[in-house]
């Protein structure tokens, strides 16, 4: 009895350590790294764009001795496994077999697969019935012949697959023995990256798909047309492929009911309007269209239901008037692109959002707030800004935007003109005359006027409209002189003196001027205007011969002589040949004094050469006369040249 007890509790420990170490054994095959994966894939529907599946490396590479693979990482939820190949395949197939559902591994990574057809499908089919519910399979090189395989998708744990790099070397197979396989997956994400796909097949029957991502691939605009068992798929990304046609696009979204985002970056899309119409998912709220070949007609083929939009990097000059409403439109990014000024908000109520930098604007309108009330945020930096008047409106509505401007001020440089190459734009400034027209033109007109009022006065005050008169008329009789054939013997002196009065005082010049010095000894020739002036001259012309004939002109002073116009013609002629002739040939005669404030303004040669010249004065007292006359007398004394007349 004592033998079978001790043999009963021997046994019992042996299958207590026998459980206990296989536990430990599986505990340490069961791991892999996408802890984080259940927060890219959440379950409750959320509409989250997943961009890819990120593979953890926390260890380091450890070669298994025994199949030849690399363990990447080994946790309880996570296995990455690398240099799979038809040598260690059928053992990664029986060790996949052993984690059936139910099991914790969750997470599955295999790198650099090199394995032929069938055995990468029984791989596939492995996993997919199995535990693990995120397939992620990196660099895969298939190296036999593709054929049919018949695909179990039943009873699957899998949610979503990554395939990134896969080359398929047969360049002979039905296209749809390949396509098919994942066109039918049962699963929710599925992203095959970088792989030259050419095609995908419309599922079978209704998908399960709520994302596809076919990131840098070969598709064309074939791709999913007419196929209606996309009902569930809500984000659908097809960056850097070779999509033409945008009408196309919108037709193979049309049947997709449940579109949210679309991303048609990076390819090649063309649209040139021409009555192409265009049918879009009414449910697509974010549409990326950046990097195509768009141009301005784009905007006639848009979803209406569109709240996010990225024209960004394409060959827009213009946001067209009248296209069709985009009402729920909140983000527009149209930079890198060719528009010369800030958009309208006509068709775009609801704008919120709005980037224009790297454009061809250089006088952003000032008036954008205004026909935009609704846009919190406008991105405008990095344009060839001119700095001029023009611009100054824009940054004053920096100033009242309170912040709305994105990258205020280090983005918003000028560009032109030259000098100005580099300078921020809150730096420039111009004086609000140099920028003002209005106020421009106004402040020059009055300056002109002011300036025009006081020449004139000046003018009036200096007579200077009665100089130049006689300053053309004497350059006139010049001119003639000069081509009358007998102007060198009218040039001739032929009077002692030329006598310049007022009619008023002409008795005492007839009286006593000319009696005295024209009889008795040492007669003197004298130039009157009653008795030398020439019939049919003008009046000036006979003034400037006769001051021209006379070595002398004689004025007799008066409160008179200031009174005649006359007598100030022959005052200002006979000082013109004083100063061209630099000769001394004027005689003042002051028959009256004359008061300071009787001299009109225009008379200031007058004033100048009495005060600086000595005049003869008619005395009152008949004694001095006699001296008087010696002393005039003596003043016009010369010997007149013989006249060949």
């Amino acid at each position: 009895t004592q033998n079978m007890s001790f043999l009963r509790n021997f046994f019992l420990y042996k299958c207590l350590f026998a459980l206990t170490f296989w536990n430990h054994i599986s505990l340490s095959v069961e791991e892999e790294l996408f802890t984080s994966a259940s927060n890219s894939f959440p379950e409750d529907g959320s509409n989250q764009k997943i961009k890819n599946l990120p593979l953890l490396h926390t260890n380091s590479p450890q070669p298994n001795a025994d199949v030849n693979w690399v363990v990447i990482q080994n946790t309880t939820e996570s296995l990455s496994l690398s240099e799979i190949t038809d040598k260690n395949v059928e053992k990664l197939i029986t060790l996949l077999s052993n984690f059936r559902q139910g099991s914790r591994l969750q997470n599955l990574t295999l790198t650099n697969v090199s394995v032929n057809w069938n055995a990468l499908m029984k791989i596939f089919q492995t996993v997919w019935h199995s535990s693990i519910e995120y397939f992620n399979i990196n660099s895969v090189t298939q190296l036999a012949d593709v054929e049919s395989y018949d695909f179990d998708y039943s009873g699957t744990s899998m949610k979503a697959l990554t395939a990134k790099k896969i080359l398929i070397t047969d360049l002979y197979f039905i296209q749809d023995d390949l396509y098919r396989i994942f066109a039918d997956m049962n699963i929710e994400y599925m992203t095959i990256t970088d792989s030259d796909m050419i095609h995908m097949l419309c599922p079978s029957s209704e998908s399960h798909f709520r994302y596809l991502n076919f990131l840098k691939n070969d598709l064309t605009d074939f791709l999913f047309q007419q196929c209606d068992n996309l009902l569930q798929l809500e984000t659908l990304i097809l960056q850097k492929n070779k999509f033409e046609s945008l009408p196309k696009v919108s037709f193979m979204t049309s049947h997709m009911k449940s579109l949210k985002y679309l991303d048609m970056s990076n390819n090649l899309l063309r649209h040139n309007g021409a009555g192409q119409q265009c049918h879009w998912a009414e449910s697509l709220t974010e549409l990326d269209l950046s990097s195509n070949q768009l141009a301005d007609a784009v905007f006639e083929c848009l979803p209406v239901n569109v709240r996010k939009l990225s024209l960004q990097n394409n060959q827009i000059s213009s946001v067209p008037s009248g296209v069709a409403e985009l009402k729920s439109l909140e983000e527009l990014n149209l930079a890198s692109n060719r528009l010369a000024d800030l958009p309208g908000c006509s068709g775009f109520p609801s704008l919120q959002f709005l980037s224009v930098e790297m454009n061809s604007i250089l006088t952003p309108s000032a008036d954008f707030f205004q026909s935009c009330p609704g846009v919190r945020e406008l991105q405008a930096g990095h344009n060839p800004f001119k700095c001029s008047c023009e611009l100054q409106a824009f940054i004053r509505l920096e100033r009242q935007a309170g912040g709305k401007l994105f990258g205020w001020p280090a983005a918003y440089v000028c560009e032109y003109p030259e000098g100005l190459r580099g300078t921020e734009l809150k730096d420039f400034h111009l004086s609000q005359l140099a920028c003002n027209t209005t106020l421009l033109l106004v402040t020059a007109l009055l300056l002109t006027l002011v300036l025009v009022a006081a020449v004139a006065f000046l003018c009036i005050c200096l007579d200077v409209p009665w100089y130049v008169r006689m300053t053309w008329q004497w350059t006139q009789t010049k001119r003639r002189a000069r081509h009358n054939p007998r102007g060198d013997a009218g040039s001739v002196l032929q009077f002692h003196a030329f006598i310049s009065y007022s009619e008023r005082d002409s008795l005492w010049v007839k009286n006593e001027l000319i009696p005295n010095l024209e009889k008795g000894e040492g007669c003197v020739q004298l130039c009157q205007h009653e008795r030398n002036f020439i019939p049919g001259k003008s009046i000036v012309e006979n003034i400037i011969n006769c001051i021209e004939k006379s070595y002398k002109s004689i004025f007799v002073l008066s409160p008179n002589f200031v009174q005649s116009e006359w007598c100030h013609y022959e005052l200002y002629f006979a000082h013109h040949k004083l100063f061209s002739e630099n000769s001394n040939s004027l005689i003042l005669v002051l028959l009256e004094p004359i008061p300071p404030y009787l001299i009109p303004a225009r008379y200031h040669k007058l004033k100048a050469l009495m005060a600086k010249r000595t005049y003869l004065e008619w005395p009152k007292e008949r004694s001095k006369r006699a001296l008087f006359w010696a002393n005039l007398r003596a003043a016009i004394s010369v010997n007149l040249p013989i006249s060949s007349e």
